[in-house]
C-alpha cells in the first residue's frame, strides 16, 4: 500500500464517517464533503471543487439517495449525483456503492474511472457478518421468547443466509433453511438444519415463531404470509426491492422489519472497515 493518498469521503451515513476517521487513521491525507452532521474527527471541507486533486474520490455505500441525488442523510446539502461529478476532473478514480445504471452513464459522460466496491466478494462476504449479528439483535429485541429453542425459518442460503443460519443456531434456535437449489439445501442440512424447498412452502409455515429473509425476490407474498401464526416476527434483511409484499403485510398485521443498511446501523466502526479494505485492494490492483 502507498504510504499515503489524498482521499475524499462524500456523502454517506455513520459508515462513511468512521471510513475517514479510519483513513486518516493510517496517515493518509482525507476530506470530508456532506458528511458534517457525523461530527466526525475528519474536517470537514467546504468546497467540493477541491476533490479534483484527490487520488481517489469515495461515494456512499448506496451512491444514490432519493431523486437521483447524492446519498447524504447525515447533511444539510442535498446536491445531485450531476453535480456531485462535475466537480471531479476526467479520468479520477472514483468509488461508490451500488452502482446504478444513471450514476454509471454520468461517470462515463464525464470520463471518470468507476469502480462499485458493493461488487467486491470480499465486501460482500464481510459485510454479511454484522447484518447477521444485527438480524440476532433484531430478533432479541422484538420476539417474546429467547432465540433458544424458537423455531427461525431462514429463506435463501448464500452468503448471509449462511451466516444467520449460524448464528441462530448457535444460540438454541430450531432452524430451517429454505432454498431453491438442492446443493444448497444439500449443505443446510449437512450442517444440521431443517431443508425445505423454498417453492414448497405454501401451507407449511405456521410453526415459525421468526422468518429471516435474505432473498431480493417476492417470496413472502400475501397467501404466505396469511399463513404464519400470530406474532410470527418477519425480518426481511434483502435489498430492494425485498422479498416481503409489505402491503398485504400492513393488511394482515404481521410484524415486518425491513432492515436495510443494518452494517451502518449496528456496526458502523467495523463497516468502515470493511469499505476501508476493499477501497484499499481496489486502488492497490489499480497501481496506487
Amino acid at each position: 500500500m502507498r504510504n499515503e493518498w489524498n482521499l475524499w469521503v462524500v456523502g454517506g451515513d455513520m459508515r462513511q464517517a468512521k471510513l475517514a476517521e479510519l483513513l486518516a487513521e493510517d496517515g493518509h491525507t482525507v476530506h470530508t464533503w456532506a458528511l458534517e452532521g457525523a461530527e466526525e474527527a475528519v474536517e470537514p471541507a467546504e468546497r467540493l471543487e477541491e476533490a479534483r486533486l484527490a487520488d481517489c474520490v469515495i461515494l456512499p455505500l448506496p451512491a444514490a439517495g432519493e431523486g437521483g441525488r447524492l446519498n447524504a442523510p447525515l447533511s444539510a446539502l442535498h446536491p445531485s449525483l450531476e453535480e456531485v461529478l462535475d466537480a471531479l476532473r476526467p479520468g479520477q478514480v472514483v468509488c461508490a456503492g451500488k452502482v446504478g445504471p444513471g450514476l454509471r452513464a454520468l461517470a462515463e459522460e464525464r470520463g471518470l474511472r468507476l469502480f462499485d466496491y458493493f461488487l467486491r466478494e470480499e465486501l460482500a462476504v464481510a459485510n454479511a457478518v454484522p447484518t447477521a449479528e444485527g438480524a440476532v439483535q433484531l430478533a432479541m429485541e422484538e420476539l417474546p421468547v429467547t432465540l433458544h429453542g424458537a423455531r427461525v425459518l431462514v429463506l435463501g442460503f448464500g452468503r448471509l443466509g449462511k451466516l444467520t443460519a449460524h448464528r441462530m443456531h448457535a444460540l438454541g434456535a430450531r432452524v430451517s433453511v429454505a432454498a431453491r437449489k438442492w446443493a444448497d439445501l444439500a449443505w443446510a442440512e449437512a450442517y444440521g438444519y431443517v431443508p425445505e424447498h423454498i417453492e414448497h412452502l405454501d401451507g407449511y409455515l405456521c410453526p415459525y415463531d421468526m422468518v429471516v429473509n435474505t432473498v431480493p425476490v417476492r417470496v413472502l407474498d400475501e397467501a404466505r404470509l396469511a399463513d404464519l401464526k400470530p406474532g410470527c416476527l418477519v425480518v426481511d434483511l434483502a435489498s430492494k426491492p425485498g422479498g416481503v409484499d409489505l402491503e398485504a403485510a400492513g393488511r394482515l398485521g404481521v410484524r415486518v422489519i425491513w432492515a436495510l443498511s443494518l452494517p451502518g446501523k449496528v456496526a458502523p466502526v467495523t463497516a468502515g472497515k470493511i469499505i476501508r479494505d476493499t477501497i484499499y485492494h481496489i486502488l492497490n490492483e489499480l497501481g496506487g
